[in-house]
C-alpha cells in the first residue's frame, strides 16, 4: 500500500507542476478575466478547494507537533494547494518503510 500511495502522490505532484507550468506559460494568474473570477461556479469551486485544503491541514496539524512546521505547511498549502499537499504526503510516505502499515503514515508518532 505504501508503494501504491507513493506512486499516486508522485503522479499528483508531477501533474500539478505540469498543468500549473502550462497555465502560467499561457496567462498570468492575475490576468484571469473578470467574468471568470466573478462567475458563481468559480467562486463555489474556490470555496470547495480551500475548505478541502483546510481539511487536509487539520490532519497535518494533528500529525505535526512543531508549531513552526504547522505554520510553514499551512502557508505552503494555502499558497500552493495540491502541490504542497502531495509533497507533504511524499515526505510522510518516504519516512516509513515500504512494508509499513498505513497507520504509520496517518497517525502521530508517540
Amino acid at each position: 500500500m505504501i508503494w501504491f500511495l507513493r506512486i499516486v502522490f508522485l503522479v499528483i505532484l508531477v501533474s500539478m507542476l505540469a498543468v500549473t507550468s502550462w497555465a502560467s506559460s499561457l496567462v498570468a494568474l492575475w490576468e484571469t478575466p473578470r467574468s471568470v473570477v466573478l462567475h458563481p461556479w468559480f467562486i463555489a469551486t474556490l470555496f470547495d478547494t480551500y475548505f478541502g485544503f483546510f481539511t487536509f491541514y487539520l490532519w497535518l496539524a494533528y500529525k505535526e507537533t512543531s508549531t513552526v512546521a504547522r505554520i510553514v505547511w499551512f502557508l505552503a498549502i494555502m499558497l500552493l494547494g495540491n502541490i504542497a499537499m502531495a509533497t507533504y504526503m511524499l515526505v510522510q510516505l518516504f519516512r516509513v518503510p515500504a512494508d509499513a502499515r498505513l497507520e504509520a503514515v496517518l497517525l502521530r508518532k508517540k
